[in-house]
């Protein structure tokens, strides 16, 4: 299953790198990403889909989230697919 982020990230050095990292070491690929500037910030949106069933897209949501600089704008989901892992942590 993919899931789409839209997200705000400030324009500070670094910042894209570590979001990358951070989806990369919780075990996810980016399957697409594009970066926009939107004045002191960059709007950046990803596709990521887990490397394995054990993996959940809400987790790695909200270690987005904790990040420094960046801030989630949206989330979209691709509608649930027959054998798809639900979190429930």
């Amino acid at each position: 299953m993919t899931q789409t982020f839209t997200l705000q990230i400030d324009r500070a050095e670094g910042s894209l790198q570590r979001l990358i990292g951070l989806i990369e070491r919780r075990g996810f690929h980016i399957d697409r990403m594009s970066v926009a500037d939107a004045g002191q910030q960059r709007e950046v949106r990803l596709t990521v889909r887990a490397r394995d069933e054990a993996r959940c897209v809400d987790v790695l949501g909200r270690q987005i989230d904790r990040l420094v600089g960046v801030s989630r704008e949206r989330s979209v989901s691709e509608p649930y697919q027959e054998g798809a892992v639900v979190c429930t942590a």
